[in-house]
């Protein structure tokens, strides 16, 4: 066109997507577009009356209208401006509706951008400049129909094609020349997409209709050669100067990508972005159907609910990439070991979900877990590394275990927890029992928080006593649990459960005031100085403020360091060796005790006696309780003794 600068009508009842369309055209590819605003139908057909208006982007949702009559009452008084319609998801039918009425085409106000709505405008202008120079100036109207991206096709009254633009040549197989005078079912088929029988030809409604009309949905051209093409548009009536209708043009463009892009929008919501396998929503879609068609034919079904075992160490010590790589080498293994009746999907993280649709008993449920596990061991060769993993696995068997999609997932979940209880790399079939426990813990965590808010334990001091003097020469600080209903709860029952839901450092912090505040008490009423020791958990012992809030304590209760010890785990002390090393050497310059606990249950080392700056081994009670009766025992206790003398360490001993 020559006047690039075309003006555009937006009735827009939201300011935010009027502003957002005004960015989006303001330097669009094919722009630049003047853009006049308003926010009411009303308002739109007084400025329309004004004239000046080449293109019109209707928002069928106004203050003042709403749905088809919105774009009825305006087509009404503006039916020679090109109407695009604006609309939301949930009201496409209507926007498909108002395209049968006579609108251009329409836009989701979701997937608006500057490229696409400004390709539109461009185009419907043309269009309406296609039509008045079919009036006018014949060669001027075959050089700007050439020249848009749609295909226009025309036809006298008697159905006979009279024209073909360069596009609809392409798209139809036919020459302009080869098709002029030939009837138009000859040169253009269309289909409908779903039944496959012929469709009505648009150009032949719209003559008879006297108006525009839209293509139903899901129609295919099918060229000359045979070849297949979806296709969108509309069909509008040619009139003679006195508005006699001599014929009618239809515009057409191929949607193939439009639609492979909206299927590869609906398989991106449906599957899992690192593996493409299903994901939650597709899972209980299929598992859903498949208890349907159980129920009806009688027949069981399984879900195989499993996680990696320590999948966390491979991501903390070799990185999210490796980590990445691994799972999608599991899904696909995973893959090989279902027909194609089951869904593999995967939950999220290190777990996945095996749906088998159809099983004559239990045991073919464990015989495909035995299968997976076996396949599952052979190591992975990911990015130079040779990974070996295991998988822990629960089963839930429909109808026994639940008859609804989410019951059977959840009860597959908790069996798994329960094969994790058991050592790991096994499969356990779910037991009533295991949701009563799996209840009983949500019970207790939901308790757990109340008592860190409530303030609802107390501190038992166990002594440690010299064999032979006698004396007390310090203590070791329990943590017990008043609960307001189950009374006094020891640390076994609620531990783990805090060190899971993240209330371990809070409840930590507590224990370690507490028993400060306590040796202040003591130290204050004369009584003889008696250092407290304190465990802690490795989630305490790694976390980022550990070490200022051992110094805020000490320094709130006016405890000097020496009072207090603190014991960690081997297992803790082995983990990131530079890292440990650095806050243990800050703990021995503030004047903290180091104890290592359980000492000879974990990695034993001489080397990292050498290494970190501990002060005492204590001896863990497995190896005491059976010193008297098992010479192993005895052995194991005597050593330990002697290197902790050798080394100049304290040693102590649990459960004597």
């Amino acid at each position: 066109m020559d006047d690039m600068d075309e003006r555009v009508l937006l009735i827009e009842g939201d300011p935010a997507t009027a502003e957002l369309i005004r960015e989006e055209l303001s330097d669009a590819r094919y722009g630049p577009f003047t853009i006049e605003w308003v926010a009411t139908l009303s308002e739109g057909r007084e400025r329309l009356n004004k004239g000046g208006i080449k293109a019109v982007l209707l928002n069928l949702s106004l203050s003042d209208s709403q749905g088809i009559e919105t774009f009825d009452t305006l087509y009404s008084v503006a039916y020679h401006d090109p109407i695009l319609i604006l609309s939301d998801l949930d009201q496409e039918d209507i926007a498909r509706q108002a395209i049968q009425h006579g609108a251009q085409d329409y836009f989701l106000k979701d997937h608006i951008d500057g490229y696409s709505l400004s390709h539109a405008l461009r185009n419907v202008m043309a269009r309406k400049v296609a039509e008045e120079a079919l009036f006018i100036e014949r060669e001027r109207a075959q050089v700007t129909l050439n020249s848009i991206g749609d295909a226009v096709i025309s036809a006298d009254i008697a159905g006979n094609v009279t024209y073909l633009n360069l596009v609809a040549e392409r798209m139809t197989g036919w020459s302009r020349e080869e098709a002029a005078g030939r009837p138009l079912a000859d040169v253009i088929q269309i289909v409908d997409g779903v039944t496959r029988k012929p469709a009505r030809s648009p150009i032949e409604l719209a003559m008879r209709r006297n108006q525009p009309v839209g293509l139903s949905a899901n129609c295919i051209l099918i060229r000359r050669d045979g070849f297949e093409l979806p296709i969108e548009d509309s069909a509008a009536p040619i009139r003679d100067r006195g508005g006699l209708v001599i014929g009618a043009v239809m515009f057409f463009h191929d949607v193939s990508e439009a639609r492979a892009m909206v299927l590869k929008m609906s398989h991106l919501a449906q599957h899992d972005f690192l593996t493409d396998l299903p994901n939650r929503v597709l899972l209980n879609d299929r598992l859903t159907q498949a208890i349907s068609l159980a129920r009806r034919r009688r027949k069981q079904l399984a879900v195989l609910f499993l996680d990696l075992d320590l999948f966390k160490n491979i991501n903390d010590s070799l990185g999210h990439l490796i980590g990445d790589k691994l799972l999608q080498s599991v899904a696909d293994r995973l893959m090989t070991c279902v027909r194609s009746s089951d869904t593999v999907s995967r939950q999220g993280g290190d777990e996945f979900v095996v749906l088998l649709s159809d099983i004559e008993h239990s045991e073919d449920a464990a015989r495909r877990a035995e299968n997976i596990i076996s396949v599952l061991a052979d190591h992975h060769s990911v990015a130079g590394h040779d990974l070996n993993i295991t998988m822990s696995i629960g089963i839930s068997v429909y109808p026994s275990d639940g008859e609804d999609a989410e019951t059977l997932i959840k009860n597959a979940d908790a069996a798994m927890y329960h094969a994790k209880q058991n050592g790991r790399d096994n499969y356990q079939f779910f037991k009533q029992d295991m949701n009563d426990r799996a209840v009983e813990r949500q019970s207790l965590e939901a308790s757990l928080r109340q008592a860190v808010a409530g303030q609802e334990f107390v501190l038992h001091y166990q002594p440690k006593i010299h064999l032979e003097t006698g004396e007390i020469t310090g203590a070791e600080a329990l943590i017990r649990w008043l609960h307001p209903k189950r009374g006094m709860l020891f640390p076994g029952q609620f531990v783990s459960i805090a060190e899971e839901c993240g209330l371990i450092v809070p409840i930590g912090r507590w224990v370690l005031r507490e028993a400060c505040r306590q040796v202040r008490v003591w130290l204050d009423a004369g009584l003889r100085p008696t250092p407290v020791a304190i465990n802690i958990s490795a989630i305490e012992f790694r976390s980022k403020d550990f070490l200022e809030g051992i110094r805020d304590i000490l320094k709130e209760t006016r405890l000097e360091p020496g009072y207090l010890e603190i014991e960690l785990t081997e297992s803790v002390l082995m983990q990131d060796g530079e890292y440990t090393t650095a806050v243990l050497q800050a703990l021995k310059a503030m004047g903290v005790q180091l104890a290592i606990d359980d000492f000879g249950t974990g990695y034993s080392s001489l080397s990292y006696l050498k290494r970190f700056p501990i002060d005492t081994l204590k001896i863990d009670q497995s190896f005491v309780r059976d010193s008297s009766t098992d010479p192993d025992d005895a052995t194991i206790v005597s050593a330990v003794i002697g290197m902790g003398n050798s080394l100049n360490k304290r040693v102590s001993a649990e459960g004597v």
